[in-house]
């Protein structure tokens, strides 16, 4: 009889960048705004430096100024999941941003949109949960200020902490914050490697004390062994890597998981940048991963997904 194979997870997506390009347009125009020309190069398949992303992923940002908004960010994310054949997502948010840097949405009706989006993805058999999102390059006050925000009345839908954004700050410097997110029971989790240099990743395991990496993709083969040796999972987007690291050519995937290093597969920002996990497994095998290296993609994507691991945390 031939096994089962374990769930299918997209191991990370932003709700920010997951709207449906059809609805950002139609939203856009109903507040009389106009995409940016980087949303419209991204969508046509284009590739920006990191810098030139920032704009375009604010914009549809910009838009998630209710409740209703975040739960159709929320059903995008679950919509692409199912058509993918997906069986849940780990769901990166940035409340501090939307409700106090912005000021474009409350807290409750922020919460109050996951909360609907995530039970309505649930109902049609999908597994997920919220990692909560400093931006690195707005320093560890920032990140302070985040947990003051969410830690008070954290709904239990929310399972990590992490950074994102430009990788601007070291991570010994954010080593007070990732602790006290560990002491309240969050996972933690930093991208690292993407849009900084490759010892970041090894700073943000060693000295930021995180226990998974957002990309990764330009850690040197010292930092894979490191990575291997200590199981941390790494999220990898092919696209996403595509369209905003041109540089990292090849792309490190193949080499990683020749490292032994736990690699799953993300979508990033579907709604900036299109893909979904279909597209995501066809960039892998583009790259000359066997059949048992994509097997593997799914079994580290669903042994190591925050969505899958219950109730429990602080891995």
């Amino acid at each position: 009889m031939r096994p089962v194979p374990p769930p299918l997870i997209d191991r990370h997506t932003h709700l920010e960048g997951a709207l449906d390009p059809v609805w950002v347009r139609r939203a856009a125009a109903q507040r009389g705004l106009v995409p940016p020309a980087g949303l419209e190069a991204l969508w046509a398949g284009e590739a920006l430096p990191f810098e030139g992303f920032i704009a375009p992923f604010l914009f549809g940002a910009g838009l998630l100024d209710g409740a209703e908004a975040v739960r159709e960010a929320v059903l995008a994310v679950a919509r692409r999941t199912q058509s993918a054949e997906g069986s849940g997502f780990d769901l990166w948010v940035c409340p501090h941003f939307l409700v106090i840097h912005k000021a474009q949405i409350s807290l409750t009706d922020l919460w109050r949109g996951l909360e609907e989006g995530l039970a309505e993805a649930q109902s049609w058999g999908l597994a997920s949960c919220v990692v909560v999102e400093a931006v690195n390059h707005f320093g560890p006050k920032h990140g302070t200020a985040v947990l003051d925000l969410v830690l008070p009345e954290c709904p239990s839908f929310v399972t990590g902490f992490s950074t994102g954004g430009l990788e601007g700050s070291p991570f010994r410097e954010w080593a007070p914050i990732f602790d006290r997110a560990r002491l309240a029971g969050l996972r933690l989790a930093a991208h690292a490697g993407e849009n900084g240099p490759g010892s970041h990743v090894r700073e943000a395991v060693l000295e930021g004390g995180v226990s998974r990496i957002v990309h990764g993709i330009r850690a040197d083969a010292a930092t894979l062994e490191l990575l291997a040796e200590r199981g941390i999972p790494v999220d990898i987007c092919p696209t996403s890597n595509r369209a905003l690291a041109a540089d990292v050519v090849p792309h490190p995937l193949p080499r990683m998981l020749a490292a032994g290093v736990r690699c799953a597969l993300g979508t990033d920002d579907p709604g900036v940048i299109p893909c979904d996990l279909a597209t995501e497994a066809e960039a892998a095998r583009a790259m000359g991963l066997s059949p048992a290296q994509l097997d593997l993609l799914r079994r580290h994507g669903a042994e190591d997904a925050w969505c899958l691991a219950g109730s429990s945390k602080g891995r």
